[in-house]
């Protein structure tokens, strides 16, 4: 490489970076090339020695942050609500022809959608104001509601507590699904279609519980809004699992079926 090549893509490194605390780069650009030259973006297969690069890399962070602090249930005897959790690394090309690697995590961590180094969620229901707060604040108020009746006299306030109930109910269902809506994936042409048609389409009656949220999802959504290139995709549990022995802690894992292919599948076309 020569002089002027070196200081152009140290320019666009700094501009990338600047722009996109998302992504982190490869220190040894030359080799991530050689690695990632025949490199053809597939779900199947093997993981990659890249996605075994930035998962380390991760992997470390994980150890070393002290900017959050969330209960993995290592080196505390699993003591406390234990909340183990999946991370993705997706190894991209940027537009700039840069390689490096972008991270995400299932969920919620440390009770918060947005962190350092982490992809934005696809949609962020914590946000201050929002449409769904305002909604679980109306359900709390239904509830509070049903309680005071309760309480002072529940047969007498049978009829209200009925009708009471079925706005609940009629309530938790338009909520719902205004949130199932606020869900719309890009594909790699960059037309975007909302969570609800794509299950739909997939024989779903609706999607399930927490789809959307998942680490591979958010990846591929942010590399295609950011213009890069997907390269390879690996997620891994971190923690101990408080519910099933399928996640082991460090272990790699596919993209779920359930929640995760019919989504992959759209976006991949």
């Amino acid at each position: 490489m020569t002089d002027v090549e070196d200081d152009y893509h140290q320019s666009v490194t700094e501009q990338e970076q600047q722009a996109d605390t998302a992504f982190c780069r490869f220190i040894d650009q030359d080799t991530a090339r050689s690695m990632a030259e025949t490199l053809t973006f597939s779900l199947d297969g093997n993981v990659h020695p890249l996605c075994e690069i930035a998962v380390a890399e991760l992997q470390q962070h994980l150890s070393l942050q002290n900017e959050w602090t969330h209960n993995f249930g290592l080196g505390n005897d699993g003591n406390g609500a234990v909340i183990g959790k999946m991370f993705g690394v997706l190894v991209v090309r940027t537009r700039y022809g840069t390689l490096g690697y972008l991270s995400a995590f299932s969920g919620k961590l440390a009770n918060g959608n947005h962190h350092n180094r982490f992809v934005e969620p696809v949609f962020d229901g914590l946000k201050t104001g929002s449409f769904l707060n305002a909604g679980m604040i109306r359900l709390s108020e239904i509830n509070n509601e049903i309680a005071a009746l309760s309480r002072e006299d529940a047969i007498f306030h049978q009829p209200a507590i009925t009708q009471l109930k079925e706005l609940r109910k009629a309530h938790s269902i338009r909520l719902q699904r205004r949130l199932l809506e606020q869900y719309n994936f890009s594909n790699k042409a960059g037309h975007l279609k909302n969570m609800v048609d794509i299950f739909t389409a997939h024989g779903y009656k609706q999607p399930p519980a927490g789809a959307g949220e998942c680490a591979g999802p958010k990846l591929l959504q942010y590399a295609f809004r950011h213009q890069m290139e997907p390269l390879a995709l690996v997620e891994f549990w971190w923690g101990l699992s408080p519910k099933s022995t399928t996640w082991k802690h460090g272990a790699y894992y596919k993209p779920c079926k359930e929640k995760c292919s019919p989504i992959l599948d759209y976006m991949l076309s």
